[in-house]
């Protein structure tokens, strides 16, 4: 997997097990609703300082956005 949607991934799946809408979270980290629509979709590369916005309000590290995701089909299709 591109380390771009594994970030996306990640950020995600943060994003549903806090029951955050994008736009929740966009207010939460300080970046725009677009950007976090982007980063989700791999799209988006974001910058060692952003992982650190992006991580900060869940109370996590940034090093859990680069985490390997268990690839059974029930969670790929979950993380889609």
């Amino acid at each position: 997997m591109d380390v771009r949607h594994q970030v996306g991934a990640n950020f995600r799946k943060m994003r549903i097990e806090r029951g955050w809408s994008q736009e929740q979270a966009a207010e939460h980290t300080g970046v725009s609703q677009q950007y976090i629509s982007g980063l989700e979709r791999g799209q988006r590369n974001p910058t060692v300082l952003t992982m650190f916005e992006l991580a900060a309000p869940f109370g996590r590290e940034p090093r859990e956005l680069l985490a390997p995701l268990a690839e059974t089909p029930y969670e790929a299709e979950q993380l889609r």
